[in-house]
């Protein structure tokens, strides 16, 4: 049987959502570079196409460690419906986990989402709950290939928490954090030095959601044959 793809951002997220059934890619937090990635494959390769890592809250309700199931994708180009059947699968396997989950759209974006009012203005237009930079281009790929397709994606920065600018810049292609470009960018503002902290605070707790997700959803990531 072929994998599931899962689509991802963060090589931590791709090293949580790899396992029995499941081939993770991802790209570093380039969608630019993850359309080149995906558009390299000669065929698909998968049954199905999901969006798996973390995300920035759009929704003000929302805290870190939250999880969105989306029911679509609103992105530049439009807004692309989840696969029903995967959903449901979805919310099955999670609902034996410990979790606060909700179903939303998520927004899909080219270029990092910063600061608060940046957050209130794409909720505004979208009325997505949340925000990463890989649903769209998964979801455009799944579409082009008539595979089925979904995303769980879980809160790290509210939507009433701006995230320092280096922050955009501060990951290698493989999804690693660049560690020396932190350090370049905190030797030049140390004023962000408490931001980057509560963004670390945060992404341990959507991280270790995101832990227990993967762990609910088992081989293939909970995903029926399809």
């Amino acid at each position: 049987m072929l994998p599931i793809l899962a689509v991802t951002g963060l090589s931590k997220e791709a090293r949580l959502a790899a396992g029995p059934g499941v081939e993770a890619v991802g790209a570093g937090g380039s969608p630019q570079r993850l359309r080149t990635l995906l558009d390299r494959r000669r065929e698909p390769g998968c049954r199905a196409v999901i969006s798996f890592g973390i995300a920035g809250g759009l929704d003000p309700a929302l805290v870190p460690g939250d999880v969105v199931i989306a029911t679509g994708i609103v992105g530049d180009t439009g807004r692309r419906e989840t696969d029903a059947a995967l959903r449901d699968a979805i919310h099955s396997a999670l609902s034996r986990a410990d979790l606060t989950t909700l179903s939303a759209d998520l927004a899909g974006v080219d270029a990092a989402v910063l600061s608060v009012a940046a957050k209130a203005a794409l909720h505004g237009r979208t009325g997505a709950a949340a925000v990463d930079m890989e649903s769209h281009v998964a979801a455009d790929f799944a579409a082009r290939h008539g595979l089925p397709f979904a995303a769980i994606r879980v809160v790290c920065d509210p939507a009433d928490r701006a995230l320092p600018a280096f922050v955009a810049t501060a990951l290698k292609p493989n999804g690693d954090p660049d560690i020396r470009a932190v350090v370049t960018a905190l030797a030049r503002r140390p004023a962000h030095l408490p931001a980057l902290i509560r963004l670390a605070r945060d992404s341990g707790r959507a991280f270790a959601a995101l832990s227990r997700c993967r762990a609910s959803l088992g081989p293939g990531l909970g995903l029926p044959d399809v």
